[in-house]
């Protein structure tokens, strides 16, 4: 299969240009029903999403005689992986172990290697979205920005690389804004504080920095749909969302905007509690009596069939108060004054939020991209970082999962780098239920650590960075704790290495 050759080339190559010529050659040489399977995969990812093979079914398939020569096409992987996928039920894991054990027997040493890697995340190609996307756009000989957005309106890159690489241009057409159809949300970098802000942006809008679920609220008529940061429709689970929505005077919408769990004093509740009515289907109007739901919109980007993702800011926020009543508006401040913006940070703090978001008044909403437009500013220190590893505790942790291996993202090889290690700020629930959630994702042990396929994102607080020869990113977390566990966001969507040392580079001036 091509397939793992690629990939072989790619893990020797260093040189972005270089990877991306050869994806773009393979590219070319897909039939269309394997392009976006190919583009998943390269990208490391599965397009079923999880499918419950775990590390004891892999190391059972990893017995299985190799074939001797490639037969295996992605199209029949792909079938294979979606039949596992569909196991349900008593017997499934004799069931899994057969079909997997089935697959690996078609597969030649190299490509069950690959099959090992690509199921437990373990991909270091480097050949992640946004070099897929660069591959595309050049096997396509489009602009990259063209298919970049168009991914962006689609929710993903797959679907966009196979109309575009089948049908060129036109392809691309059909991706278009479309209420009920989720975008990915755009994503913010990190500024010290108001002063880095100002200085980075000029006159800017600061925004309350609410701890809660980013949400994708989309009206066409009657007709109301509600998305998580990870597009995933949880309409059933917030009918106060929906209600609040479905009674503005505006036809169509498309709104972007934080769900958050508030207490009696009206102050916010945690991000564990607030995302407990996430998901759920089931006793919705009993939870909903125990943790009720406000929302508050920041940004509009579709009213009445105008696209404004195109458009500046300012534009963007004179939409969403023409849409919307004050009470399901951010509380915003537009200003260059530093000491305004201090006092109202100092405001958003005494309400018990976070921080603000400053946000540039010229710039367009990049969906998908973690730009510099938009800056986060959080008083206390914090990363979004990946469980690599967990060490088994001692004392009264004994029998869970305690101490966390934590890594920050590397674009470049599409691996983590480890940061350091925590076992802080854990409550016995969250000991309880980062132990079940760990061992599912176990991929090896030894006698004190379990590892694990890196999907579950966590955020840390911590008191500063400092330079460690023990990792090798050259940096150390300085007395990390965990925060909360974001189960709304995907390893892609962790902290980079590079953004862990631009804050070493602002804290002591030298990397």
């Amino acid at each position: 299969m091509e397939l793992v050759e690629i990939s072989e080339r790619l893990q020797g190559t260093a040189q972005r240009l270089k990877k991306t010529a050869v994806l773009a050659a393979w590219l070319h040489r897909l039939e269309r029903t394997e392009i976006a399977i190919g583009v998943h995969y390269m990208s490391g990812r599965l397009p079923q999403g999880r499918i419950g093979i775990g590390a004891r079914l892999l190391a059972a398939a990893a017995q299985t005689a190799p074939a001797c020569a490639p037969t295996l096409t992605l199209v029949e992987i792909d079938a294979a992986l979606a039949r596992l996928a569909e196991v349900r039920g008593a017997g499934s894991g004799a069931r899994r172990r057969a079909l997997l054990a089935e697959l690996y027997a078609r597969a030649t040493r190299p490509e069950q290697e690959f099959l090992y890697r690509l199921l437990t995340g373990e991909l270091r190609q480097g050949a992640l979205e946004g070099l897929m996307l660069e591959a595309v756009a050049a096997a396509a000989d489009i602009d990259a920005a063209e298919v970049r957005r168009a991914a962006m309106l689609a929710g993903d890159l797959p679907p966009v690389a196979e109309a575009t690489l089948a049908e060129g241009r036109s392809g691309l057409a059909r991706f278009r804004l479309t209420p009920l159809a989720a975008v990915k949300p755009m994503l913010a970098q990190t500024a010290a504080n108001v002063e880095e802000a100002l200085a980075r942006l000029g006159k800017a809008a600061f925004e309350f920095k609410l701890d809660g679920v980013r949400v994708q609220v989309h009206k066409a008529g009657d007709a109301v749909r509600v998305y998580t940061r990870r597009l995933q429709d949880v309409t059933d689970s917030v009918p106060e969302i929906v209600d609040a929505v479905r009674g503005l005077d505006a036809g169509r919408l498309i709104l972007d905007g934080e769900a958050i769990s508030c207490a009696e004093d009206g102050r916010p509740r945690p991000f564990q509690e607030t995302m407990r009515r996430f998901g759920r289907k089931q006793g919705v109007n009993a939870l909903r009596a125990e943790l009720p739901l406000s929302v508050l919109f920041f940004d509009c980007l579709h009213l009445d069939g105008r696209d404004l993702v195109g458009e500046p800011a300012s534009a963007r926020f004179e939409a969403l108060a023409a849409a919307l009543p004050a009470g399901l508006q951010i509380p915003r401040c537009i200003t260059a004054d530093a000491d305004e913006a201090r006092a109202f940070l100092e405001h958003a703090l005494a309400r018990g939020h976070e921080g603000l978001v400053a946000k540039a008044l010229d710039a367009p909403y990049a969906a998908g991209d973690r730009g510099g437009a938009w800056l986060k500013i959080k008083v206390a220190r914090t990363l979004d970082l990946v469980v690599l590893a967990a060490e088994w505790g001692h004392g009264r942790r004994r029998g869970w999962l305690s101490n966390l291996h934590l890594g920050a993202r590397d674009p470049g090889t599409g691996g983590f780098v480890m940061l350091g290690k925590t076992f802080k700020g854990m409550t016995d629930e969250m000991l309880r239920w980062q132990t079940e959630r760990l061992l599912a994702l176990e991929r090896r042990r030894d006698a004190h650590t379990v590892y694990v396929r890196p999907e579950l994102v966590v955020e840390v607080a911590f008191d500063g960075l400092q330079q460690s020869p023990q990792y090798p990113g050259g940096l150390a977390l300085r007395f990390a704790r965990v925060k909360s566990y974001r189960t709304d966001k995907a390893p892609e969507d962790a902290d980079t290495i590079e953004a862990v040392k631009a804050l070493y580079v602002r804290q002591n001036g030298r990397v």
